[in-house]
């Protein structure tokens, strides 16, 4: 992958979460880490006075933030560090992936979750909706894997609906930077209506699983070494928690159909999933950017 990897951080657990992964991830891929603290922006002097010497406390406040979040990185990591002001946390941390040119942008869970699961917070929610990269989401408890188990796994979870090309090609792109494996998840059968008979969910979930090789295999290079698991359970989250995950894996879906182009949007599966997966779950923008010659 090589390139840059944007890491939100605050004076938080979540955040420790967030650079913790982003460094995890920068090490597996060979990218280097952009860990950014944004400031409120001066128009927001309703909230906060404009004086001078309040914002040299912030200043002040955001390097001793920074500092705390570069013992966080492990040496082999290169890294920088970044002070930014926007109106919001999130719109900070999208113009400076912009500015970077960023694959991803990692943020933690909100305080609170359950060790090993997500909690969306506002930051989380609105990056969700805003966002034209990957969003790394960081579970609470991703500050203590270490670092050395690297990127093991990237499992992406495809369905029926248009968009599975794109998520194959971050999924496919991503296993070969991190010299991870690929492994397919289908969920098709956990979609079919409860009435439908056991033998044609059968039938169709493995139907499903040869359909999503085949299109891995003809839509991206690489892909025919990925392995295909079939989710089953009486939902989607009963699903994902009788499927085996490693420390060092990543989840990765698509943004729901709902999104704009270009931007994120998290659909009811993906959200489910969410709820129980024990692992950083990475959301994909549903369309690529559109260079000169088309879409990329």
């Amino acid at each position: 992958m090589s390139g840059r990897i944007v890491a939100g951080y605050t004076a938080t657990e979540a955040g420790e979460d967030a650079v913790a992964l982003g460094a995890r991830l920068a090490a597996a891929s060979g990218s280097d880490l952009e860990i950014v603290v944004v400031l409120p922006a001066d128009d927001r002097s309703v909230i906060t006075p404009p004086d001078a010497s309040y914002d040299r406390y912030l200043r002040g406040q955001a390097a001793s933030w920074l500092e705390a979040a570069s013992a966080l990185v492990p040496t082999e990591v290169s890294f920088a560090t970044n002070v930014r002001f926007a109106d919001s946390f999130a719109e900070g941390l999208v113009a400076a992936a912009e500015e970077f040119g960023a694959s991803h942008i990692v943020v933690g869970a909100a305080n609170g979750g359950l060790r090993g699961r997500h909690r969306l917070g506002s930051v989380a929610t609105e990056l969700l909706h805003s966002a034209t990269v990957p969003v790394v989401l960081a579970p609470e408890g991703s500050r203590r894997i270490d670092p050395a188990t690297g990127v093991t796994r990237i499992t992406a979870a495809i369905g029926t609906r248009p968009g599975a090309d794109v998520l194959l090609e971050e999924a496919t792109s991503l296993a070969a930077s991190t010299r991870a494996e690929l492994r397919l998840l289908s969920l098709v059968t956990v979609d079919l209506p409860p009435s439908v008979d056991t033998g044609v969910i059968r039938v169709a979930g493995a139907a499903h699983a040869d359909q999503v090789l085949a299109q891995a295999r003809a839509t991206v290079a690489g892909a025919g070494d990925a392995d295909v698991v079939v989710g089953r359970g009486d939902s989607i989250e009963d699903a994902v928690q009788h499927l085996s995950w490693e420390p060092g894996e990543l989840a990765i879906v698509g943004s729901s159909r709902l999104a704009q182009p270009r931007r994120l949007f998290l659909g009811s599966t993906a959200a489910k999933m969410l709820h129980e997966l024990p692992v950083p779950m990475i959301v994909v923008p549903r369309t690529r950017a559109t260079t000169e010659g088309g879409s990329r």
